[in-house]
């Protein structure tokens, strides 16, 4: 909608993504992203808007906008030499660090295609996903050379230093398509999809910045994983606000804490296990490190419950944004420090631009607060279809999130859980989210799962598996009385387990399948 567009330009200027008296700045970006696509157009972009200041730290030191600039064309050029170009498939295996920005950009500039890997991947699952995807060439940490011992002799191994060796950095000739990218779904279960990311579009980036106030020209830090949507996306949205992303190969609560007083941080980019360790160092630890500089803290990825929620802010103020949205669907609503204060747990309101709906079983649009369904979204960056031709089913043009939930009276959105989660007991529906969320509220739980197992009088039962605060256990009892006194006699689980860890991907979201196979 041309009203849509209208708002998105304005959000941008409000933000400082454009210059009301620039306008040669905002036609320099359209271009250079036209020519070299997202990524590649966006370091180009930046480099000319904000030259020799800070750009990447990492393990290797910094690099300037115009130093990524420079090394993404030597490395641009290192692909050519190695027949790498419009048609090819390049597979990225690395930690958070300089290599995927350079490997994204440089590839972006020779029109090739990138699929980002997940680091937890397994060596079938990474086989899987090199063959569906048609992979040519890939890019990874030495770390995972035995992962990448029985793939194909057809499938080149790169070197990201190699490749840019005595290059010219000089700008390369535009590809007669800039190259594009390939997400991959969570893959809580089975191989991951393919989510292709090639739709080019500058204005959808006020998804993001029109309920959040990024700041400019500081610091952000990532431990999120950048082959994930919400690491990347918002590296790429602080990259084009000129500020400095601070990476590190691997997440380290009190680490993360050191960086944010280092840098003064105003950004933090986590999933919720991330924010969940670090406050977990406790009062003591959390004081050694001055957090002020933060101004907002981003989790996506998995759920965020009632109490982290509450922890948060009391640990950093109120500067916690909760975004839902999913690889398909990309952004679909935002809570807002005020919304998480007055519905902790909240995931919010669609921003500028998205949609976000809840269908019955019959497909039935439901506008009743409080009642559960399936939830649909439409966003100007939902995808186009997997790239095994697979979709997702779509209602009145929006698109299945895989998750059901409901909005209140107040118009703010909750997710109850995913659609294949639910419980069904004696009969009776139980989302396992609304469970857990409350164990998490109990002083003596850290976190909880609860999962469905076979049961001859139910058909399921519900077994609750728990991690307590260290010399804290509450006991069986006391979890089945605490359940019962808060929810209906229906959600209480049968079984406790409690172990020391719940098992999670590389995005924090709960790997439900091997709890339920204990």
């Amino acid at each position: 909608m041309l009203s849509d567009r209208i708002r998105a330009v304005r959000v941008l200027a409000r933000r400082g993504m454009i210059e009301p008296m620039r306008p040669d700045r905002a036609v320099h970006a359209f271009l250079a992203i036209r020519r070299y696509g997202a990524f590649g157009g966006l370091i180009a972009h930046a480099a000319a808007r904000y030259g020799d200041a800070p750009a990447v730290t990492d393990e290797r030191g910094t690099l300037s906008f115009v130093e990524l600039e420079a090394a993404s064309n030597a490395v641009a050029r290192g692909l050519q030499a190695n027949g790498i170009g419009v048609g090819s498939v390049i597979a990225v295996l690395y930690r958070n660090h300089r290599g995927v920005l350079l490997a994204l950009s440089a590839a972006n500039r020779v029109g090739a295609r990138v699929v980002l890997m997940n680091t937890g991947f397994a060596g079938p699952q990474l086989a899987d996903v090199c063959a569906r995807e048609h992979v040519t060439a890939v890019l990874a940490d030495d770390e995972f050379d035995e992962l990448l011992t029985p793939l194909p002799s057809s499938i080149a191994r790169l070197d990201l230093d190699e490749l840019a060796d005595g290059r010219s950095t000089a700008p390369v000739p535009a590809p007669g398509q800039p190259g594009g990218m390939v997400l991959l779904t969570s893959g809580t279960t089975g191989t991951p999809k393919g989510a292709p990311r090639n739709k080019i579009d500058p204005l959808q980036s006020a998804q993001l910045l029109d309920r959040i106030p990024w700041s400019a020209r500081g610091a952000y830090c990532v431990p999120a994983p950048l082959f994930h949507a919400t690491g990347l996306a918002t590296c790429a949205l602080g990259l084009a606000l000129g500020n400095r992303m601070v990476l590190t190969r691997r997440f380290d609560p009190e680490a993360t804490l050191a960086a944010i007083d280092g840098h003064r941080a105003g950004v933090l980019i986590v999933v919720p296990t991330m924010l969940q360790r670090m406050l977990d160092l406790g009062p003591e630890v959390l004081a050694r490190y001055d957090t002020s500089s933060l101004e907002v803290v981003f989790a996506a990825g998995s759920a965020l419950s009632p109490d982290l929620c509450r922890r948060t802010a009391s640990a950093f103020g109120e500067v916690l944004y909760n975004l839902y949205g999913s690889t398909e669907v990309a952004a679909a609503a935002i809570a807002t420090p005020a919304e998480l204060r007055q519905a902790p747990g909240t995931v919010g309101r669609p921003p500028l631009g998205c949609r976000l709906a809840c269908y019955d079983e019959q497909r039935r649009r439901i506008t009743e607060p409080g009642k559960v369904g399936t939830l649909f979204v439409a966003s100007g960056l939902s995808f186009t279809g997997y790239t095994d031709g697979n979709h997702k089913e779509i209602v009145d043009g929006m698109l299945s999130s895989g998750d059901v939930g409901h909005f209140d009276a107040d118009g703010l959105w909750f997710v109850d859980g995913r659609d294949d989660d639910m419980i069904v007991s004696g009969g009776e529906n139980v989302f396992p989210q609304e469970v857990e969320n409350l164990l998490s509220d109990h002083p003596d739980v850290i976190e909880a799962a609860v999962v469905g197992v076979d049961d001859d009088e139910f058909g399921k039962r519900l077994r609750a598996f728990v991690v307590a605060v260290p010399n804290r256990q509450p006991g069986v009892d006391g979890i089945k009385a605490y359940v019962k006194a808060n929810l209906a006699r229906h959600k209480v689980p049968r079984d406790v387990v409690f172990i020391d860890e719940l098992p999670k991907n590389a995005t924090g979201k709960l790997l439900r399948n091997q709890l339920a196979d204990r």
